[in-house]
């Protein structure tokens, strides 16, 4: 089986779109419509119900589309395997995405030592909230993804990676610098918080919820994306946050930050790496998440 044709017709249920379809493939429409032709031409069968305002598959399509991604996966294994032969070393690409908890603490480091030790391979990170590096995992646009929260959600597995401590972390000076502070306390200081979707925001929501207490019953005057956009706004005094302690090890060391503690929360969380579910792992993602397991115990 012609497997340009079950790529064109894998990108069109992902995308749900003839022509988003041809610009992930980097080919023209007509290049993707005639492909399914073919396709439906040699199975006897309609794949796709193009009536409505998206593409969606029809049953015969469901069925193919399962058994596709499975081919798919394993012609992409076959030809990694032997480009490999006699090489001596690992080459390939790596496409992993990260959400901005982990991308701006552990990640970088790691995939640097890793490409360092794996010169043949080229390393792309994409760097997003964990809602969308999952969906970019499950449209197998990435092969990997490194997020601080897993939910379930069809089409992906998760498995513990590392563990990460979230603290509260408060200027040097502030009255909470040092202590164990109640939910009380704290809701009488303006609390800054990352985005909606980041990993240690859903930790804390989830223990707040646990505690009987909700985010909107505190002072949230700041909303912000990126922990080194909320790390940089502690710093300038403007309140305090919830934050990876890896985030802030040297400023807690330089004493620049202080570290407090929240009785009732248990801020420690498991950073996930999520795959694609029934997908074969390219050799290159065996070795780094062999390599990064190993560094990170």
């Amino acid at each position: 089986m012609d497997t340009r044709q079950l790529a064109a017709f894998c990108a069109v249920v992902e995308r749900k779109s003839f022509s988003q379809a041809a610009e992930r493939l980097g080919v023209t429409q007509p290049a993707v419509s005639q492909q399914i032709r073919a396709l439906e031409k040699r199975l006897g069968r309609q794949l796709l119900d193009r009536s409505g305002r998206r593409v969606e598959p029809t049953e015969a399509g469901r069925r193919l589309y399962r058994s596709a991604q499975r081919m798919l996966s394993l012609e992409e294994h076959l030809l990694e395997d032997v480009a490999a032969v006699g090489e001596g070393e690992l080459t390939g690409t790596l496409d992993l995405g990260a959400s901005t908890g982990p991308a701006a603490i552990v990640i970088p480091t790691l995939l640097c030592e890793f490409q360092r030790e794996h010169p043949g391979i080229k390393v792309s990170l994409t760097v997003a909230d964990t809602h969308a590096v999952v969906e970019l995992v499950a449209a197998r646009e990435l092969e990997l993804g490194i997020v601080g929260a897993a939910r379930r959600q069809r089409g992906v597995a998760f498995e513990p990676f590392f563990r990460d401590e979230v603290i509260l972390a408060t200027p040097a000076d502030h009255r909470f610098a040092g202590r164990n502070v109640t939910l009380d306390e704290l809701r009488e200081e303006p609390l800054i918080v990352m985005q909606e979707g980041g990993g240690v925001r859903q930790l804390l929501e989830d223990e707040l919820r646990r505690s009987g207490g909700r985010l909107r019953d505190f002072d949230v005057p700041l909303e912000l994306g990126l922990q080194e956009s909320v790390r940089r706004a502690v710093l300038g005094g403007y309140g305090i946050t919830f934050i990876s302690r890896s985030a802030v090890e040297s400023e807690l060391a330089a004493g620049t930050l202080a570290e407090a503690r929240v009785r009732g929360l248990n801020l420690v969380r498991d950073v996930s790496l999520v795959r694609a579910a029934r997908r074969t792992p390219t050799r290159v993602a065996d070795a780094f998440v062999a390599f990064g397991t190993e560094r990170l115990a």
